[in-house]
């Protein structure tokens, strides 16, 4: 087994001296030192591993601001259930005193409630759902036309809550 070196054009054959049963290794020998970081940044396949792959934390997105005028959503009708199974749930059992055990009974009851027994919170959080709705509708309607929201709030707002 004869191999050609390219830079003088000689045969070379393998001696005995040479590792890996006569096959040549190529080695290659640094003249400075590179940081791991770097050699692997630099040597990397850009590629196999996308540079969100390198993240461990998500970016948190700044720059929405919440607006304090703005209504708030109402409700469902399983915490209009809920308001009242807590009051009657803590009469009965006073010994109770984790909310997650109260928590845990409201959800199997209202599991196990009938559509019929369940309509009368239906009915709330529909009747707050359209009141939320009417407010939504002026609050943006207000917005669009440039009014100041604090100047339009009367008492008699307030007065319901």
């Amino acid at each position: 087994m004869a191999k050609k070196n390219s830079a003088s054009g000689k045969s070379a054959t393998p001696t005995s001296s040479t590792p890996n049963n006569g096959k040549m290794v190529l080695r290659i020998k640094m003249t400075k030192t590179i940081p791991r970081k770097v050699m692997e940044d630099e040597y990397c396949d850009k590629e196999a591993r996308p540079s969100s792959a390198k993240r461990s934390k998500p970016l948190k997105k700044k720059g929405k601001k919440i607006d304090a005028h703005k209504p708030k959503k109402p409700p469902t009708a399983f915490f209009f259930f809920l308001e009242d199974f807590r009051k009657r749930y803590q009469e009965d059992n006073p010994e109770v005193k984790s909310m997650r055990d109260v928590g845990k009974a409201c959800g199997v009851k209202w599991k196990t409630m009938t559509y019929e027994e369940k309509v009368k919170y239906y009915d709330i959080a529909t009747e707050k759902r359209a009141e939320f709705d009417k407010a939504i509708a002026d609050y943006t309607r207000r917005k669009e036309s440039g009014e100041d929201p604090e100047s339009e709030l009367s008492e008699s707002e307030f007065a319901d809550e």
